[in-house]
């Protein structure tokens, strides 16, 4: 929002002068957020008023220009090309003369331009640094200045400054003049004078248009007051435009000028119908299926049946709170008004402006709640600001429906921000903050002889709930710099858990094997488990839904990682990234098929026992994975010769990889589990436990999400792989090995690390290690075999080990590979 210092100052009586800068800074104090201070121009050299006493169009260009003469003092006349055509001769304007200079260092000197000598500039309000409007030249109501008077002070008043605030969801009531002046007269000490409260509202006398206000939930109150016989010609007052345009808003007629002027300075948003199309009473209901209207902004709106609206006779005219009907809008021709002032629900307000994408000046006010008891007020200052300026009248009566609900009072100990803040306030600090606010205030004792006050919050603070709202505000106004920060003493601790350090060895273990942590999005769409191909029955489908989920197609928690692994594979191979090796490690979401419902637990005191005990019960299990996906070639082709595509092996040694990290083995076997390939898939165990899955990924879930060929991936348990107190450092012998090489042919089924575990258990203490480096099928072995050869190394940890022992105990590995899984020796 943008405020001009000037008008949010006018009603403030400093006891020295403030610069805008210290301004900003004390509203900064109270918690306000301020975005910039723009201080307006700056303009210097002689910038006048002037009067455009004759107009030639000029012909032959592309576009219209016009050389004008302007009277711009006694007997001095300026020629002056220009190409806006929004005014006319007899009309005041704003001349800058040769050696003016506008924002942005623009000189502006005498030059010939479209065959004629242009003598200055006449300014539009972009140009003077006034707004945004570029629509046309600055055209000044006639009598406010004579030809050759200074404007840049004066008139302009180019000396003001204007401060662009952002203001937070909870404090709407700062979107106004009112509002947000009392808060800068409590930053600074200063009286606090009510706008509202100084509008002289007379008694109702009588209902001035009948009014049916059906959703007496959605609109809480409905005013409207009515003026008749306006001069639809008569121009808007320079003040007001002048604060609309710092305001950053257009000007367009009086009637809508004026009820603009009035929401920024109470608050509160103001309609204005043209009461001669209005037909018969005015109804406040909902909208029904297959009702359309047609808003100002000239757009035909098939309207939900969530949508407050306001109607006649003829049918829907208006969009409650968001904007008015085009049937009913005030136009050049309007003498007879009716102006409207409501008090909406915020939430029917917010999914309105949402669902239709059109948000307003009004419907953001109403979004965070607007004073319910300003209505009256408000209309009477429009009222007579159009009585005043547009020579009308105003019609007796005022309808007023409605008796919202005013906030409750509420007690607290009159000693809670101190407590809250850990500062001793001075006496008397609390029930003053909460009176500048606009609180009734009553201080006593409670039954228990401690000393309490009583605070009413005012009808424009909707955000005061409880007692901690009323501390936030002692301390708001106090300043949050007057709480001291102390930094609590650490307590001594003995650094990471053992889980804490496994899982951060298991991350460099993956990092330094050439992989990427990232971090996906931790919510899944319920159609990734159809995509994944998961059975009906398959616990990874019983996940918890999100109630207010960040995108609404993502509302569920992961019950694994690899649907946010595989989504940033996807993207980063969309931007241009072809081999990739992801990992993240984090926790899954696995609730039991009979979850405990959450208890409601009190806020006023601790939990008890119980309470704790009950609320673990009904949380999900949330076991912490790691899963890692890959794609393209693990390693790269090169002059050193050809790469080596990323397989269904680098996914399992992945997952090897992190359970060396922790000291364990893992014995890998085929198996078949969705979303894997079901030949190309293999379960990892730990003993007899089951602690994940590594593979390649089923060719129909590839070109379901969009995924490289043949992708891979790998997701493990973390929390069920043991964490050994102590792991020992594995013997080292010094003496050499001997190596050995041996080829077995098995059937094809049988996987290559039961022949490797097999190798190992024969060939005891002095086998090493047994590592495949060959597969082979074809011809030589015979249909449904394969040959696997093996590369041992056999070593003693006392001798010199003799190739006749290394032959012995080589023998006997393949003895037990024969015995195991029916191997034999290749010839």
């Amino acid at each position: 929002m943008r405020i001009p210092v000037s008008w949010l100052t006018e009603n403030l009586t400093f006891p020295e002068p403030r610069s805008p800068e210290e301004i900003a800074e004390a509203l900064t104090g109270v918690g306000h957020q301020v975005g910039e201070v723009r201080r307006i121009g700056p303009v210097s050299g002689p910038v006048v008023v002037g009067l455009v006493v004759e107009v030639e169009e000029l012909t032959g260009f592309k576009k219209p220009i016009r050389y004008c003469k302007v009277e711009v003092d006694e007997d001095r006349v300026q020629p002056i090309v220009c190409g806006a055509t929004n005014f006319t001769e007899g009309d005041l304007v704003v001349v800058a003369l040769p050696g003016a200079v506008l924002p942005g260092g623009f000189a502006i000197s005498a030059r010939k331009t479209y065959g004629r000598l242009s003598e200055g500039m006449i300014c539009s309000a972009a140009e003077l640094g006034l707004g945004d409007d570029q629509g046309g030249i600055l055209v000044l109501p006639n009598g406010i200045a004579s030809p050759g008077d200074d404007a840049t002070e004066s008139v302009l008043g180019l000396d003001d400054a204007v401060l662009e605030m952002e203001i937070t969801a909870d404090r709407g009531y700062a979107l106004s003049v009112r509002g947000l002046g009392r808060d800068l007269a409590c930053a600074l000490d200063l009286p606090v004078h009510d706008l509202v409260a100084a509008v002289d509202v007379p008694p109702a006398e009588g209902d001035v248009w009948p009014v049916e206000v059906v959703d007496e939930r959605g609109c809480r109150r409905f005013t409207a007051r009515r003026v008749i016989g306006v001069d639809p010609t008569a121009p808007t007052p320079w003040w007001i435009r002048r604060r609309l345009m710092l305001a950053g808003v257009r000007s367009i007629s009086l009637p809508v000028d004026i009820t603009n002027y009035v929401m920024l300075e109470t608050g509160q948003p103001l309609h204005a119908f043209d009461a001669a199309k209005l037909r018969g009473k005015l109804v406040v209901r909902r909208a029904e299926a297959g009702e359309t209207l047609s808003t100002l902004d000239g757009v035909e709106r098939s309207l939900d049946t969530g949508d407050l609206i306001i109607c006649d006779d003829t049918g829907p005219i208006s969009l409650a709170g968001t904007m008015g009907g085009a049937s009913t809008e005030v136009g050049p021709r309007t003498t007879d008004i009716l102006l409207e002032a409501a008090n909406w629900e915020p939430s029917s307000i917010a999914r309105t402006a949402r669902r239709h994408r059109l948000p307003s000046e009004a419907s953001r006010r109403f979004e965070r709640g607007v004073d319910p008891a300003v209505t009256a007020a408000a209309l009477e200052r429009a009222a007579k600001l159009l009585d005043t300026y547009g020579d009308g009248h105003i019609h007796p009566g005022r309808t007023d429906v409605g008796d919202p609900v005013l906030p409750a009072p509420m007690t607290m100990p009159i000693d809670l921000p101190d407590r809250v803040a850990g500062v001793n306030y001075a006496r008397g600090v609390t029930a003053r903050r909460l009176g500048q606010i606009g609180c009734g205030i009553e201080v006593g004792t409670s039954e228990d002889g401690v000393p309490v006050v009583t605070a009413t919050p005012p009808s424009w603070r909707p955000d005061l709930l409880r007692p901690a709202d009323l501390a936030e505000e002692v301390l708001r106004l106090e300043g949050y710099h007057t709480i001291p920060s102390t930094l609590p003493p650490a307590p001594p601790g003995h650094g990471l858990t053992r889980a804490q350090r496994m899982r951060r060895a298991a991350s460099r273990a993956l990092a330094e094997a050439g992989y990427v942590e990232v971090l996906p999005f931790p919510f899944v769409a319920e159609t990734v488990w159809d995509d994944f191909g998961l059975d009906e029955d398959d616990v990874r489908r019983r996940t918890v839904r999100v109630l207010n989920p960040l995108e609404a197609d993502h509302a569920q928690l992961a019950t694994t990682l690899l649907p946010g692994l595989l989504d940033t594979l996807r993207r980063n191979v969309a931007r241009g990234h072809r081999d990739l090796a992801l990992f993240h490690i984090g926790q899954v979401t696995r609730p039991g098929p009979d979850r405990a419902p959450v208890p409601e637990v009190s806020v006023t005191a601790r939990p008890t026992d119980a309470e704790l005990a009950a609320l673990a019960a009904s949380l999900p299990a949330q076991p912490a994975h790691v899963g890692a996906v890959l794609a393209g070639n693990r390693e790269v082709p090169g002059w050193w010769g050809a790469g080596r595509e990323a397989s269904w092996a680098d996914a399992v040694q992945a997952a090897k990889t992190v359970a060396r990290a922790y000291g364990v083995e893992l014995i890998v076997a085929a198996a078949g589990l969705a979303p894997w390939h079901p030949g190309r898939c293999a379960e990892l165990r730990v003993g007899e436990q089951l602690v994940g899955h590594a593979g390649e990924l089923h060719p129909r879930v590839v070109d379901t999400l969009g995924l490289p060929k043949r992708t891979c991936a790998m997701e493990l348990d973390l929390d069920l792989l043991p964490l050994t107190e102590h792991r020992p450092a594995p013997p080292i012998s010094p003496y050499p090995p001997v190596l050995l090489d041996v080829a077995l042919v098995v059937d094809s089924h049988v996987p290559a690390e039961t022949v490797a575990d097999a190798l190992r258990q024969g060939g005891g203490d002095l086998l090493e290690d047994a590592r495949l480096f060959d597969v082979y099928t074809g011809a030589q072995v015979g249909p449904g075999k394969r040959s696997l050869a093996y590369a041992l190394r056999f070593r003693a940890p006392d001798r010199t080990l003799t190739v006749e022992d290394a032959v012995v105990a080589r023998d006997a590995a393949v003895a037990a590979a024969a015995d195991r899984c029916g191997a034999t020796l290749r010839g």
